[in-house]
């Protein structure tokens, strides 16, 4: 298996595939209930998490987890991650994602679904984390936790602790789409449960379903289907804890779309910064999806 990294002069010893999976699984985990602790002031034990609606027997459904693969269609081990997605993204406790990256361009093929923008979200995660560790197919998992993204098992692994997680997507946030209005509204958080830092409310124009043959590259000849593709990036605006509802027209958002969309993806995600004062993603706090009318 091919795992293509961005070059860093001073990346330092190459592990083996499954020992870096392992020790990136590892670490992840103990840093991520951490980060969720700060960013959700601390009490986020105390809340109850986004979840789908329950069923009709009364069990209580799973927590939901947000995951953002970084893929490229100049990769040749992204094509099994992309699949991948596509089979998680029948599950609806997930919100599976979609980001084409730009820095293998220059291989052989450039990449139609790829926005610069994706490529920085990927390294503000990596500077957050102090791991360095950019790279194709990379799964994000709600914000904190990566793994192989090709790697089933390793996938799976960090969705059920991330279930685990206190406070997890925590927010219940709502996202509709009504006619030519875009609606998301966000309760009060609870005592103590603002993010010190304030948080992000982004709205995500996807597109479902996207083939794309691919010419040249890698990946010559074959033909890819990408799932739940992230078309762009709109900062709806800011959520410190105090209940709200934020609205754009259709028309609006869809102008912003780096391409077509028939669903929008919104994500509440707690800022954090850099070591050297740069803003960067933090944790998710809540998620939701909606289709386009």
């Amino acid at each position: 298996m091919i795992v293509r990294h961005l070059p860093l002069a001073d990346r330092g010893p190459i592990l083996s595939m499954k020992a870096r999976a392992q020790r990136i699984l590892r670490a992840g985990m103990l840093m991520a209930a951490g980060a969720l602790l700060a960013a959700t002031g601390g009490i986020a034990a105390a809340q109850t998490g986004t979840r789908p609606a329950a069923d009709k027997s009364g069990a209580q459904p799973e927590s939901r987890v947000v995951l953002e693969l970084f893929t490229s269609q100049g990769c040749s081990s992204c094509p099994a991650a992309d699949r991948l997605l596509g089979e998680l993204s029948k599950d609806p406790s997930l919100i599976p994602l979609s980001l084409s990256v730009d820095y293998w361009d220059y291989i052989g093929w450039k990449d139609t679904l790829a926005l610069g923008g994706h490529t920085a979200r990927q390294r503000g995660y990596s500077k957050i984390r102090g791991d360095r560790e950019v790279y194709t197919p990379q799964m994000v998992v709600n914000g904190q936790v990566h793994v192989l993204g090709n790697d089933r098992a390793a996938i799976e692994q960090a969705v059920a602790a991330a279930r685990r997680t206190p406070g997890a997507l925590s927010v219940p946030v709502s996202v509709t789409a009504s006619g030519d209005l875009l609606a998301v509204t966000i309760p009060e958080a609870r005592e103590g449960g603002a993010p010190p830092r304030g948080a992000d409310i982004w709205l995500c124009p996807i597109s479902r379903t996207v083939p794309v043959e691919v010419e040249r590259g890698e990946n010559r000849g074959k033909i890819i289907t990408y799932h739940n593709v992230v078309r762009g990036w709109v900062r709806l605006g800011e959520w410190t804890g105090e209940a709200g509802r934020w609205t754009m027209t259709r028309a609006d958002f869809l102008a912003r779309a780096k391409g077509p969309a028939d669903a929008v993806t919104v994500l509440v995600q707690a800022r954090r910064q850099t070591a050297g004062g740069y803003p960067a993603p933090g944790p998710m706090l809540g998620a939701a999806t909606a289709r386009l009318p």
